[in-house]
């Protein structure tokens, strides 16, 4: 699946109210949605300039609802979903979210994860080994994955109020804008 306009990433986001990271719904403590914008809400509060960067803490977990069960590959499905429409950078950033948690399992060995985290560390490869970890900071977006990936850990709040999903939209619509030239 991809997005090739805004209206259809929007109905994505819209879609993960009630949809979880796991099917069963024994995964984090809330859905897709509220996640999302928990996570995005962190990024523009300590980066407000860089609206990529809090667009692919939005978007990051697409992959759960487009993929369910898939937690090896959910960020490379959601990478693939919106990089056409958003462009490289958000995609990679999104893409890297996985890496980003594994080289901090590796650097920060006591660095506390969500159960469910912690539990799909290991089917996502595990820490990363040393010559992991020195290729991961090499990426151009490595520190960058390095924020949203913290941002992603904290942005698990029951009940937390984080904005409401349609103040996204012109945000998503600038981005879109300037990849293609042409307003959405």
């Amino acid at each position: 699946m991809t997005a090739h306009s805004v209206d259809e990433l929007m109905d994505l986001l819209h879609a993960c109210r009630g949809a979880w990271d796991t099917p069963d719904r024994t995964g984090d403590p809330v859905d897709l949605h509220d996640h999302a914008l928990q996570t995005a809400a962190l990024l523009r509060r300590r980066h407000p300039a860089d609206k990529e960067l809090q667009v692919a803490g939005l978007l990051h977990d697409l992959g759960h609802l487009l993929r369910p069960g898939d937690d090896a590959g959910h960020a490379d499905s959601a990478a693939a979903a919106v990089r056409p429409l958003l462009g490289e950078r958000v995609a990679r950033l999104v893409q890297l979210h996985v890496p980003a948690k594994r080289y901090l399992a590796a650097a920060e060995p006591g660095r506390s994860l969500s159960p469910q985290s912690d539990l799909t560390l290991g089917v996502q490869g595990g820490p990363m080994t040393a010559d992991e970890m020195a290729a991961f900071v090499q990426d151009p977006c490595a520190q960058d994955a390095l924020t949203l990936r913290q941002a992603d850990d904290e942005g698990k709040v029951v009940g937390l109020d984080a904005g409401e999903l349609e103040d996204w939209r012109p945000v998503l619509e600038h981005l879109a804008a300037s990849r293609t030239g042409a307003a959405r």
